[in-house]
């Protein structure tokens, strides 16, 4: 199961960050009863590409990237260190769970990087 799960999700994320094509990413691999727990979005897939979808697709000048994939069985976690201009860039660790192939459910934490650190290595 972590073997086909890491392949799909390594395309989803490969499409959701990277390619900012949020709807095609959710079309591929998100189920129609997907579960959100970001306090800000209704569950559904529609409400989330509603919501994403400015942040991805319609910001040009924003930039995804990824840092690291991590997927056990039916769990997987993408690290991204996320970059818009005018703004900090900020720490982000979205959380998904698989089930029958597809994912159903999401988390996520974001942290603000901050202008300077206590040492000298960085969050990414």
């Amino acid at each position: 199961m972590t073997d086909d799960n890491r392949v799909a999700f390594e395309r989803f994320a490969d499409l959701f960050y990277v390619q900012k094509r949020v709807a095609d990413a959710f079309a591929f691999l998100v189920a129609d009863d997907y579960r959100q727990h970001n306090p800000t979005i209704v569950d559904g897939p529609a409400a989330a590409i509603e919501m994403l979808n400015p942040k991805f697709d319609g910001s040009p000048e924003a930039v995804f990237e990824i840092q690291r994939i991590l997927v056990d069985g039916d769990l997987a976690m993408v690290h991204v260190k996320a970059s818009r201009p005018g703004a900090p860039d900020a720490a982000v660790a979205d959380i998904y769970r698989f089930e029958s192939g597809r994912i159903v459910e999401h988390w996520d934490v974001l942290q603000q990087v901050p202008a300077h650190a206590a040492h000298d290595h960085p969050m990414f």
